[in-house]
Formats: C-alpha cells, structure tokens, sequence
C-alpha cells in the first residue's frame, strides 16, 4: 500500500533523486581524493628526493651523508637508491621496504630518463617483470639526478601504493559513511515532508467517501495557506454547492415523483431501447390490465402491448409525437408518445396514457339522449298531429267521437309537458342549481299521506300498498317536503307500475341515530342484473320494447338520486327478476332534529 500511496511516491522519487546527487557526487569526490592523494604522496617524495639529493651532493665524505640519507629515510619509512655511474648501487636497508633491483632503474622505460636529463621522474607499477621476490611489488618511485663530477648518477625515493591505497580507503570510509547519514537524514526528512504535505490529501479523501456516502456535512479542515490549503478551501465550496445541488434534485425528484403519483393519466418513460425506466400508479393499472388480458404473470413489467411497441418505433422514425388507441379490458385509452432528446439524439420516448372510457360513454350517453329525446317527443308529436288531422278533416262524425280524440290530444299534451319539466328540472339539478327549501316534518305523518296518496292507485292495480314505519313516535326532521315527496312519488309510482294485480308495494320509514332511512319494496318483475348499474341514468329503460303500457319517460330514477345528492344522502337498488325491486334511499343526521 505505501507504493500505491503519494507517500511512498513522494518518498521513493526524494530518496532516488537524492541517491543520484550522492553517487555523482561521491564517485567524483572519491576520483578527486584519489588523485590528491597520490599528487601529495608525489610531491611528498619529490621533496624528500631533493632533500636527499642536496645532502648527498653537498657532503664530501659518502659515508657520512648516506648514514645521514639512511637516518632521514627511516624517519619518513621510505626507501632510498643511489645509483652512481648507472652502476654502483646502494639503498637505505631498514626501512621494512623491498629492495628493487639495479635492472628495474637502469632498464625501466621511464626510471632510465632521469640518467638522461635534468628533470625528475615519478612513476607507479608492479614492476613484476623486474622483482618477483614479493607479491606486493605496487611501488611508486621518483628519481632526482644527482649533479656529481663524473654524471649518469641518480638518487631515487619510493614507497609502497598500499600506504597511499589505506589513505584512500580512511578517505573513502569518511564519504561512505557521509553518504549513508545523508541517505537517512533523506529518507526520514522526506518521509517526513511527504506525510506532511498528504495529510490533508488523506483527509481530503477521506471527506470525499464520506460525501459520495451522502454525508454533506463533513468539513475539511484547513491547517494552511498554500496550494493544499486552497485545494481544501476549493472542495468545501465544492461539497457545499454538491449538497446544494443534490438537495435540488432530490427537491425536484419528489416534486416530479408527487406530480406523477398524482396525475390522473399515466406516464410511461421509455429508453433508447424501448425498455421502461419511469412509471405511475395509473399507468402500472394499464399495464397489469394488458397482462391479466393477455395471460403474463405480473414480474413482467417491461413487457408493453405490441401498438406501443409500433408506435416507439414511428417516434423514433419520424422524431415527432405520435397517437393512438387501445382497448383493453373493455376499457378505451388513449396514448400521445412524445420523444427525447439528448442534444440532437433522441434517447428516448415518454408517452402519455388516458383513460378515455368515461368520455367514450358520455358522447354515448350525449347520443343516446338525443336519441331517447326525439323517441319519447316523436310518438306523441305523431299522435297530436294525427289526431288534430283527423278533427280537421271531419273524420270523427259525432260529438263523442271528437271529444275522444280531443282528450287523446290532450292527455299527449300533458305528457309532452311533464317530459318537458322534467327534462327541464333534470337539466338545472345536474348543473347544481337546486334550490331546497328545508323544512320540519314529522316523518310518520308525511310518509302516511304519502301512503294514502298512491291507496287509489293501489287499489286500481289491485295492489296492496303498505306503510311501515319503525322509531320513536313523532320524530321529526328537517328536509325540503317538496323534493322527498318528488322522490317517494317516482319511487312509488314505478313500484306500482311494473308489478303485477295481486302483488304488494311496501314503504318503510326508519328513524336511526344518524339519520333515516327509506325502503320501497315491490314484488314485481324486478330488474335485470346487467341493467342494475344504469337505472340511474337519464332515458335509461329496463324495458327495451319501450313499450308505453309500463316506461315512464326514463327520467324519474335520475331526478330522484340528483334530489338524494343534493341531501348529501345515498340510494341503492336490489332486484331479482320475477322477485322484486327494493329502493333505499338514505338522508343523514346532519338536519334530524330531536
């Protein structure tokens, strides 16, 4: 991990860096006290040469100034050869020194010079090809001319290389040495200095996964004024204007989420490739209904009707919005797809589900209603107008025969009015311009005059009519008597007209706590299963013949759940065919009055 790190990286390149400066360095220091030291030991024997060679030449007795030669070259440890004549030799002997023969000066390429000039000569080598006597033969020699009478006479000063070479070594020992302290100084100084200058890195990172967990909060401390202090003052802006960022989104995410969830049409979000990203309630109740009606199991979410499918591909094709129509499950929805663009690419597609079921019906309803109202005019409109012909064309001969045909017109007149008022009546209580006008009234009283009201048309049916009333006695409530006389009229006239001579209609009135509550119950042909949910429509007729024996106008049961409606109350219907029919109708305790 410490490789992987700035750390470890800061403090390899430090240590590399420093490492090369050392070795150039110490290579270059080492090469010049290399070449130091030999140039001192040169010019050390070149002055002990001189030296000598004055005393020799300066003194007249040669014994005395070789014992004074041989004092001096045992003071220094150095060995000394005076060569006369190039023939007479004589050195130092106890200075613990090889004696090199009279051959290695005569005959050595370099040694031989000095019997030839002035000048001195210094060399160094073995000389393995002149002495083999010692295997440390590294000698480095310097020859002086001796200026004597008779010439060709030398005096020559060596020493071993191994003195110089220890010297060396002490010198190169003291570098060495030098280098591995600055090598660990180095090293701890720039771990030092990396640890420093990464701390906040480190700190930085560690903030960094931190937000990337969500956690906004943290801050980053900022202990100085350089670029790492700016780079920390850079991201706390950073993970501020981040968490502000995110903050929007999320906002804007439950905004659009709140949005879609209450829309009521559904929303499909599709990608590029027409898989779905994005959905709402109402859109995932269209896809579950295309799956139960085409047998998919419900994890199958992405699975989408073939007609979307197509229409994807045209609004991709033509990268425009494209519509349709689908039934399914007996529902009509209708879908508007519109593309999505990344810059000029569309990467995508969102449609737009309506369910056009209930507009569908009203247009249906608008139809059958015009339909149903020109029914219910034309009959009597063809019976006014036939009778009127036969009146005017003096088709009837006597007076009773014109009276029956006056009073056929008029009772179609009269007909034509209360179609006409209810309609009239229909149309202002669907608009919400229904006036009650509320009164006390004692429930027992009213529903028995009510009773007594419909007893001769009971009795004309050869009916039975039956009230039943069931709490306190003399309970009374507020409502308007007008509108509930109107619904227990509708109630109790159908009642009586669709059930056969010898069967029974029964009102029921129940004071409860909360309210009241009123059965019409009759034993007539009841009310087909499928025609149960429609009885409260306009024009709707159990009936289909229309045959004019049994139908009212089709509008009685609809102005009776408006007037219910508008009392904040409820009505039901239960029916067997050939059982009968029971209406319950419900008003709430807000107006009952103890």
């Amino acid at each position: 991990m410490l490789w992987r790190s700035v750390v470890g990286k800061l403090w390899f390149t430090i240590i590399l860096l420093v490492s090369f400066v050392l070795t150039v360095l110490m290579v270059m220091l080492l090469q010049f006290f290399e070449r130091f030291h030999v140039n001192e030991a040169e010019s050390q024997l070149l002055n002990h040469a001189n030296m000598i060679a004055t005393i020799y030449e300066e003194y007249d007795d040669r014994v005395t100034a070789r014992m004074t030669i041989t004092e001096y070259a045992n003071a220094f440890e150095k060995k000394v050869v005076i060569i006369e004549d190039r023939a007479n030799y004589w050195s130092t002997g106890e200075a613990d020194l090889v004696n090199l023969p009279l051959e290695v000066f005569v005959e050595h390429p370099m040694l031989a010079q000095v019997f030839q000039g002035e000048r001195a000569v210094v060399t160094e080598d073995d000389f393995s090809e002149f002495y083999r006597g010692d295997s440390d033969t590294g000698m480095m020699i310097v020859g002086i001319p001796l200026h004597l009478d008779d010439g060709n006479d030398a005096v020559f000063l060596y020493q071993p290389l191994a003195t110089i070479e220890e010297t060396s070594a002490e010198t190169k020992r003291i570098v060495y040495f030098s280098a591995g302290i600055a090598i660990v100084l180095t090293t701890v100084f720039a771990f030092f200095l990396s640890s420093r200058i990464t701390s906040p890195l480190r700190k930085m990172r560690q903030v960094a996964l931190e937000v990337a967990q969500g956690k906004f909060n943290t801050k980053v401390p900022i202990l100085t004024h350089d670029e790492i202090g700016q780079l920390a003052i850079a991201f706390n802006r950073m993970r501020r204007e981040l968490n502000r960022n995110v903050t929007e989104l999320n906002q804007e995410k439950e905004q659009l989420s709140r949005i879609l969830s209450s829309m009521a049409d559904g929303v499909i979000t599709l990608d590029k490739r027409g898989k779905v990203m994005v959905t709402n309630p109402p859109a995932e109740r269209f896809i579950q209904a295309w799956h139960y009606e085409q047998g998919l199991v419900p994890s199958e979410k992405n699975e989408l009707p073939q007609a979307i499918h197509q229409l994807y591909q045209q609004v991709v094709a033509l990268e425009s919005e494209q519509m349709t129509e689908l039934d399914v499950q007996g529902r009509s929805w209708a879908i508007l797809m519109t593309p999505l663009y990344d810059n000029s690419y569309v990467r995508g597609a969102v449609a737009v589900i309506r369910d056009m079921t209930e507009e569908r019906r009203h247009d249906k309803l608008r139809k059958d209603f015009i339909a149903n109202v020109s029914h219910e005019l034309r009959t009597p409109i063809s019976m006014l107008q036939g009778y009127s012909e036969a009146i005017i064309d003096d088709i009837a001969g006597t007076d009773q025969e014109k009276k029956e045909l006056a009073k056929i017109i008029y009772d179609e007149s009269l007909r034509m009015g209360r179609l006409v008022n209810e309609l009239l009546d229909l149309a202002r209580m669907e608009a919400g311009h229904i006036d009650l006008n509320y009164e006390e009234i004692e429930v027992k009283t009213f529903c028995e005059r009510i009773t007594r009201k419909f007893q001769g048309l009971a009795k004309e049916q050869q009916l039975t009519l039956d009230f039943i009333y069931r709490g306190d006695e003399g309970k009374r409530i507020q409502v308007d008597p007008d509108r509930l006389e109107q619904v227990l009229t509708n109630l109790l006239s159908n009642a009586i007209r669709h059930t056969d001579p010898g069967g029974t209609v029964q009102l029921a009135c129940h004071v409860m706590e909360n309210g009241m509550k009123i059965d019409v119950t009759d034993t007539g042909t009841g009310i087909p299963e499928e025609d149960l949910p429609y009885v409260f429509e306009r024009f709707y007729k159990a009936d289909k013949a229309r045959t004019r024996g049994r139908s009212g106008t089709g509008l009685g049961l609809a102005i009776v759940k408006n007037i219910v409606d508008a009392h904040s109350g409820e009505i039901s219907v239960h029916s067997k065919q050939q059982e009968g029919t029971t209406f319950t109708a419900f008003f709430p305790n807000a107006r009952t009055i103890l």
